[in-house]
């Protein structure tokens, strides 16, 4: 199989410069890296494609090495002809690969391998192969009666060579292959109610449930597996039996005389052996698919979550809501540190509300207090009616957040939570988590397992390790098109930089503590396992927004430090204006002068041009200042205010198959079904809507006895 050349066709890119960028995956280049820093190899390939490329790669070249253990392994059993030869080169996927391979598998005991120990296959080869009639067949498997062997009658001859037709049959690569095709295109996935108990009411929808297998939306097959887990439904892959065995009948009947017993052994073998392997084949492929595409969910809503701006230059109270142990309160200044702490108990069972009004009060005066994050959790609305109220009374200007505390408590209870907070409780630490990823959300949520984060849908039920590879890649794409303050960011968020591990991270913060800031991007490398490789990769992402180079601020690598100077000293700028952002304009003379003819005078590429000039005229830009800031409130609406035909403000939380949870100032998120997105047609909710999305919704229903809300944003102006 030609690799490149079948990558080349599905991504649409050229051989030569799939080869290099294979060659730049090889030698270790990280996603981030080459998207950013070898645009002239990839033609300008996001990291996304990057990604897609380096997995379809990764699976070819899988395929390739199981081909080739598959022949090996069939030639040592001196079986190996040239129609398996050519049968394993046109495998195009590695279950086709494993059909070929099944006859030659050296299996556990089976009725067949039992068979052929009694020396019964020559006499399934007869029954299999020649029109004989009954009494024939009788008088040749009297033949094969072996005592010896524990064949006593004719009966027991028959059934042995029987089953071992059945397995041959059960092992035929292409029947399988066409039987799988025919299974996916026209049988059904069956739900049955199993058990009763109140628990399993929320799967009532799938107690007498049926719908095509390729019909089966993502979202459903993983309720549908968890609600079978869970031992509610038995779930059943249901189709026409005679139509599977009249495919079997017509490749393996020829003529009448040897109906009665191949089509036996040909029944047998569908029942026994292939439906059940075909069934476990096409669940595994339905929920590969299904969880593939809610992963692909899952990381948009990620991403567009860590993506959230950061809200600069504030001093936050992170708000932790809690009853019986109180609401723990942190006090973050501009640059994250914690500077105070308390704790209050306005809710129940102590509700002390005047007291603990006096001590926020106090805070906010003291400290200067810009936003409250409010923690979503638990006690929560209660959380949000005391502080709303207070500040009514206060009319300070502080205004309030409701800030999803999903993941908090697992930092809190982390071995990074401990070692940045000894000295704090698990509640604690979440109301500093709370704050800190109001400040800034990519720094903070970049401590918490992504799958904690709380903008997936079954996320539990999907292959933990593609999940998990999956997630941290977008964490990876994040952080490095964010950049890191290499002397500020903690090893949690160091560790996410492109060829920076987390020993090399630690190592860099070690160094920090010991050494003092980083005056350059260069002394970078003295820390330990900062190599010349590991520099490459990192160095243009890490950035020293006080340092003796004002390149080391900006997106530009080191390698092309000397560009930028060159193409500044050609248009009479210098260091200084970019220090002082005076390098407006640069663009427009660039491109006046023909941005092809001023990189070939520079010796570099136009998409590494473009970005030098982006950065120079930028220093220290951070792309995330360019989506809405995070919306703040300073009054509360309760579910018994929404009235149908209200049109609200709303932040989008979450985004689904079916549709996305939208917060519009009350305690429970609305849901806009997909049908109500768009005027237009889309098939998927994220085509109109990210998280972190500020929303106009009008309330289309509520029902406060199941805290439903339904929204509509169509026809809204």
């Amino acid at each position: 199989m030609d690799i490149i050349n079948r990558l080349a066709n599905e991504f649409k890119i050229n051989e030569k410069r799939l080869i290099d960028t294979i060659a730049l995956f090889d030698n270790g280049g990280t996603i981030p890296f080459i998207a950013r820093y070898r645009k002239e190899v990839t033609g300008s390939l996001d990291d996304q494609v990057l990604r897609e490329l380096f997995e379809r790669l990764t699976y070819l070249r899988n395929l390739e090495t199981r081909k080739n253990e598959v022949r090996s392994s069939i030639e040592e059993q001196g079986k190996l002809t040239d129609e398996i030869i050519a049968a394993i080169e046109a495998a195009e996927t590695l279950v086709e690969v494993e059909d070929i391979y099944r006859p030659f598998r050296p299996k556990r005991k089976t009725r067949a391998s039992v068979a052929k120990e009694k020396g019964l296959e020559p006499l399934s080869d007869i029954i299999y192969k020649q029109d004989l009639s009954d009494a024939d067949i009788n008088e040749i498997a009297a033949q094969y009666i072996n005592e010896e062997k524990g064949v006593n009658t004719i009966e027991e001859a028959i059934n042995g060579a029987l089953d071992i037709i059945a397995e041959n049959v059960s092992d035929n690569a292409e029947f399988r292959k066409q039987i799988r095709a025919l299974t996916f295109e026209y049988a059904m996935i069956t739900c049955k109610k199993i058990n009763d108990s109140d628990e399993g009411r929320i799967y009532s929808m799938y107690f007498d449930f049926s719908e095509p297998v390729n019909k089966v939306p993502p979202h459903r097959i993983l309720a549908i597996n968890r609600a079978e887990k869970e031992g509610f439904i038995k779930v059943s892959v249901d189709i026409d039996k005679s139509m599977i065995l009249n495919y079997l009948f017509n490749e393996t009947i020829e003529t009448s005389a040897k109906t009665h017993l191949v089509e036996k052994s040909v029944v047998d073998a569908y029942d026994r052996l292939i439906s059940p392997s075909i069934e476990r084949e096409i669940r595994g492929d339905i929920f590969d698919a299904s969880s593939e595409s809610s992963i692909k969910v899952f990381a948009v809503n990620l991403k567009n979550l860590l993506l959230t701006p950061p809200l600069k230059g504030k001093t936050v109270l992170g708000f932790d809501p809690g009853y019986r142990t109180g609401c723990k309160l942190s006090v973050v200044d501009k640059t994250g540190k914690v500077i105070d702490t308390g704790v209050i108990y306005p809710t129940k069972p102590q509700e002390k509300t005047v007291e603990s009004e006096k001590v926020v009060s106090e805070i906010i005066k003291k400290h200067r207090i810009d936003v409250i994050a409010i923690g979503n959790g638990t006690a929560s609305k209660e959380s949000e009616i005391f502080i709303a109220n207070l500040l009514k009374k206060l009319n300070c200007g502080t205004k309030y957040i409701m800030v999803s505390e999903s993941g908090a408590s697992v930092y809190s209870a982390s071995k990074l939570g401990a070692e940045e907070f000894p000295e704090f409780d698990v509640t604690l630490r979440s109301a500093v988590s709370i704050a800190r990823r109001l400040q800034d959300p990519l720094a903070e949520l970049v401590k918490i397992d992504p799958k904690s984060i709380g903008v997936g849908q079954y996320q539990h039920d999907m292959k933990q390790a593609r999940l998990d590879e999956a997630l941290t890649g977008v964490v990876e794409d994040c952080v490095n098109s964010v950049g890191v303050d290499v002397n500020t960011a903690s090893y949690s968020l160091l560790s996410y930089v492109s060829g920076i591990n987390s020993a090399s991270a630690k190592n860099i913060v070690k160094y920090r503590e010991e050494k003092g800031e980083f005056k350059t991007r260069d002394e970078i490398k003295k820390a330990p396992r900062i190599g010349a490789k590991a520099f490459e990769q990192c160095a243009g992402f890490l950035r020293i927004p006080h340092g003796g180079e004002i390149l080391d601020n900006t997106g530009i690598h080191p390698e092309s430090y000397e560009t930028a100077r060159e193409l500044l000293k050609m248009y009479d700028y210098s260091l200084g204006d970019v220090n002082k952002s005076n390098i407006k304009g640069l663009s427009d003379k660039v491109k006046n002068d023909g941005i092809i003819d001023v990189a070939e005078m520079l010796n570099v590429g136009v998409p590494t041009l473009q970005d030098i000039i982006k950065e120079l005229e930028k220093p220290g830009r951070d792309i995330r200042d360019d989506f809405p800031e995070p919306v703040l409130r300073d009054d509360i609406m309760d579910m018994g205010d929404l009235k149908i035909g209200m049109v609200l403000t709303g932040i989008v939380r979450n985004v689904i198959d079916f549709g996305a949870f939208i917060d519009i100032g009350v305690h429970q998120d609305g849901l806009v079904h997909v049908s109500e997105i768009s005027n237009r047609y889309i098939k998927h909710p994220s085509e109109a809507l990210a998280v972190g999305d500020v929303v106009k919704v009008m309330i289309k229903s509520v029902d406060p006895a199941s805290k439903k809300i339904g929204l509509t944003i169509k026809g809204i102006k």
